[in-house]
């Protein structure tokens, strides 16, 4: 039976690089090779590095020497020249340098060219930037051929020549891929069809590259045809801008600062010599860079981009590749978490690795008498052995206590917070004060009423006593009229 599941959409990065004015650049290639590390790491597919001579801002002037150090601290990512800048080198050259590139990489080498980026770097070697694209054509033929190991040739022309040339190693990979970097210009994608390449659409990141990718891939299958030839989408790789986080708010924050840079000094300060957006806060660089209708830029959160990437398939009919552009916009730190980001939560679902798993978990919800059947058979086991089954009903027993202790604390715990309960506390309190206070207040008064009732007794028990020892006065009287008084003889 014949494979049904849909090619997966292969994801990794383009470093230019762009980095701001300011930092070591010792420590920025440093930074840059712990990047491609990480992406190994995490699981990315492939590693793009550019050459260019001039502007302060990209500093890698040879992606084949980068990729080598890269190649010494990865295993399985795959390490493409995001370009080299054909032009500029002889073509005799640029093939050996692929060549020990793929040996240095066991093979995991991509040969990516143009015809030079930047204008300043053509003026500095004295090359009229109209001869750039026709002196890229001419070299890939020759490239081709070296590294395909036909016979010995020559070749001359009026910028470089070839007497009896062969390479006297051949690369790892019997194929080693090719790809050419395209624009908004349709001549990079009818080279790529005329040479039978892949492509790397790098004008992506801006609004007008983005705008014209619909109708790319049509002059490639043009001149593919022209020329005797195919072309897949599965080796077309488009370059996007994103940053995300946690939080759309959140990924503003992080990258707002960074963005208005790189746009105002970079892109449009140095690039485009002062001709486009200047924005004056940071907030309104990333409404209208990141927000507003059209804008080739996503920062948000990773539904934010998966969301672009599948509307991006859609619009072009499809691609094999999405490299992201790698850019200082945040700290290092967040710059890294938003690669992890990528690859935890938005690979897995532009790929619908997901998929599966939520199948899984419906089926098992909506089938629960399956479940309960089976329970069912390892319950009838147990109660067969009675050692067994008492242990079942202690188990059971103490299940149901501890979670009756729970219920109660859970009840006690919410009738404490309640405004009601702690009301009726106040209450109960209040009033059991003042049942205390009268209670005090009787047993004041008893002990009162004691003492005096002792004080009174004794009082009685003295006056009786006191009548005791005392006659009365009508007793005394009759005493003495009764006694006869004494005669005196005269």
């Amino acid at each position: 039976m014949a494979n049904t599941r849909p090619a997966k959409m292969k994801f990794g990065a383009f470093l230019a690089p762009h980095h701001p004015i300011g930092e070591s650049f010792t420590l920025q290639l440093q930074g840059d090779l712990e990047l491609v590390t990480l992406m190994d790491r995490l699981g990315f597919d492939e590693f793009w590095c550019g050459e260019h001579h001039s502007t302060g801002w990209e500093t890698i002037a040879s992606p084949e020497l980068f990729l080598a150090a890269a190649a010494e601290r990865t295993e399985r990512i795959r390490l493409g020249t995001g370009v080299v800048s054909l032009p500029y080198h002889h073509p005799f050259h640029v093939a050996q340098r692929m060549v020990q590139l793929d040996h240095q990489s066991r093979g995991r080498a991509i040969f990516g060219s143009g015809p030079g980026a930047l204008p300043s770097d053509a003026y500095t070697l004295g090359i009229d930037p109209m001869l750039l694209r026709d002196r890229q054509d001419e070299a890939m033929g020759v490239i081709r051929r070296l590294l395909n190991g036909d016979k010995r040739f020559t070749y001359e022309c009026d910028w470089f020549t070839l007497r009896d040339a062969k390479l006297q190693v051949l690369p790892i990979q019997s194929h080693l891929p090719f790809a050419v970097a395209s624009s908004v210009s349709p001549s990079g994608m009818t080279l790529a069809g005329k040479h039978g390449t892949g492509v790397l659409s790098v004008a992506s990141t801006s609004t007008a590259g983005l705008a014209a990718l619909p109708l790319q891939w049509s002059y490639a299958t043009e001149s593919a045809a022209k020329h005797g030839n195919e072309v897949d989408r599965a080796d077309w790789r488009v370059v996007l801008n994103w940053y995300i986080a946690e939080t759309r708010d959140k990924a503003r924050e992080e990258a707002r600062d960074g963005l208005m840079r790189w746009n105002n000094e970079y892109t449009v300060g140095t690039l485009s010599a002062g001709k486009g957006n200047i924005y004056k806060t940071a907030d309104d660089a990333v409404d209208a860079m990141a927000f507003s209708k059209g804008s080739a830029i996503v920062i948000g959160t990773a539904d934010d981009l998966v969301e672009r990437i599948l509307e991006l398939t859609e619009v072009t009919g499809g691609f094999g590749t999405v490299l992201g552009f790698v850019h200082d916009w945040a700290t290092r730190t967040n710059n890294l978490k938003n690669w992890d980001l990528v690859a935890r939560y938005v690979i897995p679902k532009v790929n619908n690795e997901l998929g599966p798993m939520h199948e899984s978990s419906l089926y098992v919800r909506e089938n629960r008498d399956v479940w309960s059947r089976a329970t069912k058979a390892v319950v009838a086991k147990i109660l067969e052995n009675p050692a067994a089954h008492d242990a079942l009903n202690k188990q059971q027993a103490a299940t149901r206590k501890a979670q009756t202790a729970v219920r109660l604390a859970a009840h006690s715990a919410v009738d404490e917070a309640s405004p009601t309960s702690k009301g009726k506390t106040a209450a109960t309190k209040k009033t059991a004060t003042k049942n205390a206070a009268s209670t005090k207040a009787t047993r004041k008064k008893s002990v009162g009423d004691k003492t005096a009732n002792k004080k009174n007794a004794g009082k009685n028990t003295a006056t009786r006593k006191a009548l005791k020892r005392k006659p009365s006065a009508k007793k005394a009287g009759v005493r003495k009229t009764t006694t006869a008084p004494k005669t005196t003889r005269m």
